[in-house]
């Protein structure tokens, strides 16, 4: 049996009936020229056929199981539970690794940082778009965005500290984690100028925007209102330093004469 962090890598991928989807997931995987990751598979007890394709590529697996869960948040706390690598990668069902020899060109420049995360390609039906992450991040980067989950390496203590990921949200519970650990914990991050994996544009975050949308502001609300008071602030700051009465002052002097009294 292998001890805790004995491996450097657990890459993780959740599936509820996306045969295809986890196939292709399946293949960018197991078919990479690095090797040194454990790979765990974590179903919600599919009926479409996925089971088989498991149960296909089960050599592959160092961990697979396949039973009923209640949502994604769920089955990835599973393989959290489970994971025996310093740090992890979520790979879900349907998105890839970007190349056969993704890991082998970046894995070492994996060091000590709680998050190491990458850039993210976006593949819609008709075009792709790789969606460039900041190099420095501030609280802004994730109370209106995030970075990309699929290109993240988390390393596995974080979840010690902050626990597991929400389960009573539907969607967010990966954005909350970021959240949590860049602006309550202070954690240490790094960025590497590469593509890690290509993400689907199909899945349930990119269709359900109302519904995740509606989940952000919750949390917002919530875990972090001075977060949201500064940014509203900051904007109200940013349209009046646009105004036209502000530049009308500004160019005839009267606000430097302001500032001088």
């Amino acid at each position: 049996m292998q001890l805790l962090n004995s491996i450097p890598i657990s890459i993780i991928t959740i599936n509820y009936n996306d045969k295809i989807g986890l196939e292709r997931t399946i293949k960018s995987i197991v078919n990479q020229t690095y090797q040194d990751f454990e790979y765990l598979v974590i179903d919600g007890k599919s009926y479409d056929g996925s089971v088989e394709v498991l149960e296909q590529y089960k050599d592959h697996f160092d961990y697979w199981i396949s039973e009923p869960d209640t949502g994604i948040y769920n089955a990835m706390n599973k393989g959290i539970a489970k994971a025996k690598g310093k740090y992890l990668l979520f790979i879900n069902s349907g998105d890839e690794l970007y190349s056969p020899t993704v890991l082998e060109e970046n894995y070492s420049k994996i060091h000590t940082e709680d998050l190491v995360y990458f850039d993210l390609e976006q593949v819609y039906e008709d075009h792709t778009n790789i969606h460039h992450f900041p190099l420095l991040l501030s609280y802004t980067n994730f109370i209106t965005g995030t970075i990309g989950h699929p290109s993240t390496f988390i390393k596995k203590e974080l979840f010690y500290k902050l626990g597991p990921y929400d389960e009573k949200l539907k969607i967010v519970a990966d954005w909350k984690f970021f959240t949590w650990a860049f602006i309550k914990y202070h954690c240490t991050t790094r960025k590497i100028e590469a593509v890690l994996s290509k993400f689907y544009m199909d899945g349930i975050s990119t269709k359900e925007v109302d519904f995740t949308n509606q989940e952000r502001r919750i949390v917002l609300k919530n875990d972090f209102p001075e977060y949201v008071r500064l940014i509203e602030l900051e904007t109200f700051v940013e349209k009046l330093k646009k105004s036209r009465l502000i530049k009308m002052l500004n160019s005839i002097g009267l606000l430097k004469s302001i500032k001088n009294i």
